[in-house]
C-alpha cells in the first residue's frame, strides 16, 4: 500500500512537473515571438535610413568641395573629377559611402517591399546603383581641362583603362536609379499614390533627358551635377516612404 502510494506520488509530481515545463516553454514561445518581429522591424527600419544618408551624403561631400576647392570649376569640371588632387580622397568617401550605404538601403527596401510589386526588381536596381557608386570611386578620370592643378588644359588624346570604367560606373549608376524611378512610379500608381508616381516618373525622365543630351563644355558638367542632385533627392524621398510604409 505505501509503495503504492509513493508510486502514484511520484508519477503525480514527474506529471505535474511536465505539465509546468511545457507550459513554461509555450508561454517562452509566446512572448518572444512579438519581440523577435520587433526587432527584425527595427533592423529593416535601420537598413531603410541609410537611404536617406546616402541621398545626402554625395550631394553634400560632392558641392562642399566644388564651391571650396582652389582651381574647380563647375561649369568645365564634373563633380567625379574631385576624386582628383590632394583632396580627392574626400570625393572618394563619397561614391564609395554613398555606394555602400545604397546596398544597405536595398537590402532594407527587399525586406519592405517582398512580395509586392517592385519588391524585388526595385531592391536589385538600388543595389546596382550602390555597386556602381562604390565603382565610381574606385576609378578615377584622367587629369584635364586644368583639373587638378597643373593638369593638361584640354582632354586626355586616349582615356585610361581606369577613366573608362569611371564613366561606365557613372552611367551605370544614373540608369539604375532612372530605372528604379520608372518602376517605384507604377508601384505608387498602383496604390493610388499619384503624387508620389508623378514625382517618381517625372524625376526619372528629366534626370535621363539631362545626362543623354550631347556632351557640351561648359553645359554638360553642370546637367550632370543637376541630374545627380535630381536622383540623389529621390533616394532621400522613396527611403523616407518606405520608413513610413513599415510603421
Amino acid at each position: 500500500m505505501c509503495r503504492r502510494c509513493r508510486s502514484g506520488r511520484v508519477s503525480f509530481v514527474v506529471t505535474v512537473k511536465r505539465d509546468a515545463d511545457t507550459r513554461g516553454t509555450h508561454m517562452t514561445s509566446l512572448t518572444t515571438a512579438p519581440e523577435r518581429a520587433v526587432s527584425v522591424q527595427r533592423r529593416t527600419r535601420l537598413l531603410l535610413s541609410c537611404g536617406m544618408i546616402a541621398g545626402l551624403l554625395f550631394p553634400v561631400l560632392s558641392f562642399g568641395q566644388a564651391f571650396t576647392r582652389s582651381g574647380f570649376d563647375l561649369r568645365r569640371h564634373a563633380l567625379s573629377a574631385l576624386t582628383l588632387g590632394d583632396l580627392g580622397w574626400l570625393q572618394f568617401v563619397a561614391f564609395v559611402g554613398t555606394g555602400l550605404l545604397a546596398l544597405a538601403f536595398a537590402v532594407g527596401l527587399w525586406r519592405a517591399l517582398r512580395p509586392g510589386r517592385a519588391g524585388t526588381a526595385g531592391p536589385v536596381l538600388v543595389g546596382v546603383y550602390g555597386v556602381a557608386m562604390v565603382g565610381g570611386g574606385i576609378f578615377v578620370p584622367d587629369p584635364a581641362l586644368g583639373w587638378p592643378p597643373g593638369a593638361p588644359a584640354g582632354l586626355p588624346a586616349t582615356a585610361s583603362t581606369g577613366s573608362i570604367l569611371h564613366t561606365v560606373c557613372g552611367a551605370a549608376a544614373f540608369l539604375s536609379l532612372i530605372a528604379a524611378g520608372l518602376l517605384f512610379a507604377r508601384r505608387f500608381a498602383g496604390q493610388g499614390r499619384r503624387g508620389w508616381a508623378v514625382y517618381s516618373a517625372a524625376g526619372a525622365v528629366l534626370a535621363f533627358v539631362l545626362t543623354a543630351l550631347p556632351w557640351s563644355e561648359g553645359s554638360a558638367s553642370i546637367r550632370f551635377a543637376v541630374g545627380a542632385v535630381i536622383i540623389s533627392g529621390w533616394l532621400v524621398a522613396l527611403s523616407w516612404r518606405a520608413r513610413q510604409d513599415l510603421a
